[in-house]
């Protein structure tokens, strides 16, 4: 059985005031030529489908195009949960509607997928919150899903007590999952979970997550689940909400982010965008490869010390967006900041650097700065940053903000 597993698709998203719709539009349809090439069975899609919990109508309109297209009109099942960014009750309106073509919304933690079979021949063949197992027509053994859309403290309040609630987060979870596997996820069929979950080995710093991302806080403040809390049974657990691919264990299974398919924040700089291929048969370790995504803009972070090599570097590169910084001995001035703007239409951050008068760059603070006023501090920063000092209106606000007189 071949799956296909995405997460993170952020649709809506914008990067500062560049919209990124019709890249969106182009990455999508190339996950679907991937699905069709490689002749996919079945497709994971791990959350955070939408940027925001009001997605726009061009957005929505995006995304059923998408799974029309990816589910194959309806042979291709597709088992899609709601994660950090997406509401739930959005998320699972289209759902009765949706699963007539094969396509399960899943984000409550109460909801039951009803078992039955689809005119396209699909069978659900058991059901329970938070697991479904499905049969497809062309294969002999089913395969079962345990379902992990993201859950905050609201939504799982009922399931906890007033203890260590970190540690009893975790607890409650890992029970739940032993107890659906333990129940339904022998040699007999390919199981699989799917999550969108901050997953760590216990013991390890958990991975950085994205500037665009909206930090996972959950129960307690805790901010990661271990990966042993996933159940030996599980063949492979497809996850979300980390926009870099990568394999967080090998044990108890592959647990593996597999990244989003554009960058969205100058933190995924240089990052390379992926789609993960899994082949799986029931009571074997499945093989899993990251395919490679090409389509959209590629992000990069670029340092120069003078205009011609910039104009150069700019010209070499017209389809990116581009966080440039620019090292001078004073604020960047006019006639340059035009040339370099009009030089390239992806220019999101334009950063002065700026060297003190022995050509170091940036000034950094000394231990006695620490010592200083916010006030001071504020215009050593502004300094720093842009090159001149702060004007007195900027000042003045600032003043309010932090309530000094």
């Amino acid at each position: 059985m071949k799956i296909l597993h995405t997460a993170d698709w952020h649709l809506g998203k914008r990067l500062q005031e560049y919209p990124r719709l019709e890249e969106q539009k182009e990455v999508l349809q190339e996950i679907v030529n991937i699905a069709e090439k490689e002749d996919v069975d079945l497709v994971l899609l791990a959350g955070d489908i939408f940027d925001s919990f009001n997605p726009n109508h061009e957005a929505v309109e995006l995304l059923y195009k998408t799974l029309k297209k990816l589910s194959n009109n309806g042979q291709r099942p597709i088992i899609a949960i709601s994660g950090n960014h997406d509401s739930t009750q959005f998320i699972e309106a289209p759902d009765p509607l949706a699963r007539e073509m094969g396509i399960f919304f899943y984000s409550k933690y109460d909801s039951l997928i009803p078992i039955g079979q689809l005119d396209n021949g699909i069978q659900v063949l058991q059901s329970e919150t938070g697991f479904v197992e499905l049969k497809l027509p062309k294969y002999g053994f089913p395969v079962r899903i345990l379902l992990a859309p993201y859950a905050n403290e609201l939504l799982l309040k009922t399931y906890l007590g007033e203890g260590d609630r970190e540690q009893e987060f975790r607890q409650v979870m890992a029970k739940r999952w032993q107890s659906l596997a333990d129940k339904y996820c022998d040699e007999k069929g390919v199981n699989l979970f799917v999550g969108h979950f901050f997953f760590v080995q216990e013991g390890q710093k958990p991975e950085a997550e994205p500037e665009s991302e909206r930090p996972i806080l959950h129960v307690g403040g805790t901010q990661a689940l271990f990966t042993h809390n996933i159940p030996s049974q599980i063949q492979y657990a497809a996850l979300g909400h980390l926009h870099r691919y990568h394999a967080v264990a090998q044990k108890p299974c592959p647990i593996v982010y597999s990244s989003s398919p554009l960058a969205y924040s100058f933190s995924e700089a240089d990052q390379e965008k992926q789609v993960v291929l899994i082949e799986a048969l029931p009571g074997k370790t499945v093989n899993y490869t990251p395919l490679a995504l090409k389509k959209g803009r590629p992000l990069y972070r670029k340092t120069f010390q003078d205009l011609e090599t910039a104009l150069e570097w700019l010209g070499e590169n017209p389809y990116c967006f581009v966080e440039l910084t620019y090292v001078t001995e004073h604020a960047i001035d006019a006639s340059t900041r035009k040339a370099l703007m009009k030089a390239h239409d992806g220019i999101v951050n334009l950063i002065p650097q700026i060297k003190n008068p022995q050509g170091q760059e940036s000034l950094s603070l000394k231990v006695e700065d620490l010592e200083k006023d916010m006030l001071s501090l504020f215009k050593m920063y502004y300094q720093s940053e842009k090159g001149l000092e702060p004007n007195p209106e900027l000042l003045d606000l600032f003043k309010e903000v932090i309530s000094q007189e």
